[in-house]
Order: C-alpha cells, then sequence, then structure tokens
C-alpha cells in the first residue's frame, strides 16, 4: 500500500472529515472573528448594546426613567419688557410723559407730588444767568468760593485758578452737572449764591410753577424741589432760549481753559441715546434725597415727547424707563389719540419709599459732575 494511502486511512480512522460543509465552516469563521475593537477594559468584547450606550445593571437603576439634561445657555443680558401688562413698567416713583405737539398726557405717576430734584436744579440757574446778560466771550476765573459752594458734591475738573469762557462754563454746568461752573457764572453776573437762589425762585415763580423751589444753586440741598409736570415746563423754557436750547441738545463739548489743555464735557443724558429716538435736550439729577432723575425731550418717528423720571433706584433705571417708554409708544402708536392719560400702577411690593422734603438728611452728595472725559454710568 502507498504510503498516501496509509495517510487517507489514519485520517478517516482519527474521525477528522475530508471536506467540511459551508454552513460549519461559516460558524467557525464567525467564532474566529475579531469583536468590534471595543472592550470593557477587561480583554472581553462589548456586545453592540453597551456600545451603544444603552444602561445595563447598576446604571440602568440610576437613569432608568430620566430624561438627559439639556446644558443651559449663559444668560448674558435679560431683556426688560417695555410693559407690564397695559401701562409702560416704569421703575421711577415720579413720572409724567407728555406729547410736546399736542400737549396730550402720555403716562403719569404722581406728577404733582414735589419731589428732590437734584442737579436738574441747574436749568432754573442757567436761565437766570442768561437774564442778566452773560457775556459769553467774558473769561472767568474759579475761585475758592466756587469750591465752598460745591463742597461735598462730586470732584471738578475746574481747578482753582483756572480760567475759562463763560460759554464753556455753560456747557461745564449743564453737560457735565459742575456745581462749581455755576457758582462761578452767578459771579460773573454780579451774583453771590444767595442772590442767585432768590432769583431761581423768582424765574420759576414768573413761569407759574408752584411746587418749585430753590434753597441753593447747584442742586446739591434736599430741599430743592419740583414735581415732574412743572419740571416738562422749565425744561422747555430751556431748550426754547437761543443759547442754552442748543447747549442741552449737545452730546460733548471741548471747554478751553486758559493756558491748560482742553476739557472734554460728555452729556449726562447720553445713556438714554438709541438709534430709534433722537434726544432733543435733558438734564440729570442725584443726591441721597432725589435718587437717580431725568428730566429730557426726545423725538420719535418725527413726533416729539417729553419726559420726566423722579426717584429712580439704579443708576441706569432711569434710562431704562426711557427705553420702555419708546417701546411702549411705538407699541400703541395707532391707538394713542384715543387713550386717556395711563395711570402708573403702583410700584412693586417691597419698594423702599423716598421721604418727602422736609426729611433731615445727614448727608448729600451730588454725583452728576462729569470727572472724566467718558460718560458715567451714575449720571
Amino acid at each position: 500500500m502507498s504510503s498516501v494511502a496509509k495517510s487517507l486511512l489514519l485520517v478517516v480512522a482519527c474521525g477528522v472529515p475530508l471536506f467540511a460543509p459551508t454552513a460549519t465552516l461559516g460558524a467557525q469563521a464567525a467564532a474566529a472573528k475579531p469583536s468590534s475593537g471595543k472592550s470593557n477594559g477587561k480583554g472581553k468584547p462589548v456586545s453592540k448594546q453597551k456600545a451603544k450606550g444603552k444602561p445595563n445593571g447598576k446604571a440602568a437603576k440610576k437613569t432608568r426613567g430620566k430624561k438627559p439634561v439639556a446644558k443651559k445657555k449663559a444668560l448674558v443680558e435679560r431683556h426688560a419688557l417695555a410693559a407690564k401688562g397695559s401701562p409702560p413698567n416704569l421703575q421711577s416713583r415720579g413720572a409724567l410723559v407728555v406729547d410736546m405737539e399736542n400737549g396730550q398726557e402720555i403716562f403719569a405717576r404722581k406728577p404733582d407730588q414735589p419731589r428732590a430734584i437734584a442737579s436738574i436744579s441747574k436749568l432754573a440757574a442757567t436761565l437766570v444767568v442768561m437774564d442778566h446778560n452773560l457775556d459769553l466771550d467774558g473769561l472767568t476765573t474759579i475761585r475758592k468760593v466756587d469750591a465752598e459752594v460745591a463742597r461735598g458734591g462730586a470732584p471738578s475738573r475746574l481747578l482753582e485758578g483756572m480760567t475759562l469762557s463763560n460759554r464753556d462754563l455753560l456747557h461745564a454746568a449743564l453737560l457735565g452737572s459742575d456745581n462749581r461752573a455755576v457758582s462761578a457764572l452767578g459771579r460773573a453776573v454780579g451774583l453771590s449764591t444767595t442772590q442767585l437762589t432768590n432769583a431761581m425762585n423768582r424765574r420759576v415763580a414768573a413761569l407759574e410753577l408752584r411746587g418749585t423751589r430753590f434753597r441753593e444753586p447747584t442742586g446739591l440741598s434736599p430741599e430743592n424741589l419740583s414735581t415732574p409736570r412743572e419740571l416738562l415746563q422749565l425744561l422747555r423754557a430751556v431748550m426754547s432760549h437761543p443759547v442754552l436750547g442748543p447747549i442741552v441738545r449737545r452730546q460733548e463739548y471741548d471747554a478751553h481753559p486758559v493756558g491748560r489743555p482742553p476739557i472734554k464735557y460728555v452729556s449726562t443724558v447720553r445713556p438714554a441715546a438709541r438709534p430709534s429716538l433722537q434726544i432733543l435736550g435733558g438734564k440729570t439729577g442725584f443726591n441721597d434725597a432725589a435718587r437717580y432723575c431725568l428730566v429730557i425731550a426726545i423725538r420719535i418717528d418725527g413726533h416729539s415727547y417729553s419726559m420726566a423720571l423722579l426717584g429712580t433706584e439704579g443708576k441706569l433705571t432711569r434710562f431704562g424707563d426711557v427705553a420702555r417708554v419708546v417701546d411702549w409708544i411705538v407699541s400703541h402708536k395707532t391707538k394713542l389719540t384715543k387713550l386717556a392719560t395711563v395711570q402708573g400702577p403702583p410700584l412693586p411690593a417691597g419698594s423702599s419709599s423716598i421721604p418727602d422734603a422736609s426729611t433731615s438728611w445727614p448727608t448729600h452728595q451730588d454725583i452728576d459732575a462729569s470727572a472724566d472725559a467718558s460718560p458715567r454710568p451714575d449720571q
């Protein structure tokens, strides 16, 4: 017997088939096929179910029945709605909004209640010095008495010994709300602080502003009082003045002290600016009694409105109130001619009340003055 035949007989004797069926070979290949490459870390392949992230075992007990938590987006800024319910959602304790073209009152909240007005007082002071024939091109030097009048107020960039034109001082008083400028302007027309204050009281009396009075000319005193309604009349008088009107409409101005670098003033009402409105004039104020105040005239879509916002907490809240009024007017534009005055709702519970002007105030500080070239949020 040949060696080949002997080998075949040996294979058959051992029970090994000469030809494996196709199905058997496929099963063997599947058993020998490597896994998808995913492992549990112990060399054992992970099933497709586990590889897809489906929980099982202890993990299933923890996550069963719970939805995956989505990542929260970081809230950069919360938009303040223009209206909460029907009226504008204003935060000012005293407010009045008027259509300047027909006199219609759009919004009112205690419009005839006297409140401290801080540096808005400077509107009356500048009217008085113009009544006394202020020489705009004349020069006035800042003296120690001016610093004394402004004591307790904001730092001034008008240093003792500095000489400026009276035109520059008017801009410093109305745009930068500088207290020393008011005292210097009074001296420029021959008025002491007391005489200037008395003249301011006579001036508002001539305008029939019976709820407006002044204890001193700068606005530092908590006893400088007016109402939202009367402040709109005072602002109108300033805006209609041929010299003062263009000043309160400006947003920036460079004063030029003699022999010194220029001083850049930025209007304290500038934070109210928006692409949708034009600022026609205005004045801010702040002291401990008044809190944050603003009287301003604006133009929206070819229509003019004025508003007085008094007793606001927060440096920018009064400007936020302007934005809320604008948004509300735009959204109610077609209905405004039919609307009666919107009476503002009571302030939210927990809002601190502002004591009346008879309250004794241990300290006061007017911070409306512009201490640097850029606008500050507290102006």
